[in-house]
């Protein structure tokens, strides 16, 4: 796609964009780095937040990123998998070091959460990867008009990436959804077993 095809999309005169942006590079560096600070932003005070409780950070970072994931940016679908590869390498270094703050603040919440026993002792990183993909891909399918709200999402992937990191003592302090009504997660395990 040239920058005339950009204007045209846009409803410019491709003079316009030059105004603003020299390069196709240059606007797909600032689309990604504008949804990473909004993404990282509003969690970034987690990252040294020490007394806080593991399990409602979690919530924070999932139900904050979910709404960031499915705003009005959610046309860029496939953005992230295929944009960093069309990044000079001193812009994708500021991305790449931004997915990083991101990994390292996502990773801390399970740490503490570990070091707390709330959460099982699995490796943090693939951890932090997992819940991150569930949520990014969300872009792909996710549509408001069929039956469940961003809000409603957020909380069933919490609860998702919850159940499977819980330690058996955390499952008692946390309410799972239980077909309508809440319970223990101890009590809502049992269930299922």
């Amino acid at each position: 796609m040239s920058m005339r095809d950009l204007a045209s999309a846009y409803g410019c005169q491709p003079a316009n964009l030059y105004n603003y942006f020299k390069t196709k590079e240059s606007i797909l560096f600032e689309v990604l780095l504008e949804e990473m600070e909004q993404i990282i932003q509003p969690i970034s005070y987690l990252e040294d937040e020490e007394d806080g409780d593991p399990i409602e950070q979690l919530r924070v970072i999932i139900s904050s990123h979910l709404r960031i994931t499915l705003s009005h940016r959610r046309s860029a679908k496939t953005l992230f998998d295929v944009a960093l590869d069309s990044l000079s390498p001193a812009n994708r270094k500021v991305i790449v070091s931004m997915r990083d703050t991101y990994d390292r603040i996502i990773r801390k919440v399970i740490r503490r959460g570990q070091e707390r026993v709330q959460f099982l002792a699995l490796n943090e990183k693939l951890l932090g990867f997992l819940i991150a993909s569930m949520i990014t891909r969300t872009r792909i399918w996710f549509h408001p008009k069929q039956g469940v709200t961003i809000d409603e999402l957020a909380d069933f992937i919490f609860r998702f990436a919850l159940t499977g990191i819980q330690t058996t003592d955390g499952m008692g302090k946390e309410l799972v959804w239980s077909g309508g009504k809440e319970t223990s997660g101890a009590q809502a395990m049992t269930k299922w077993l």
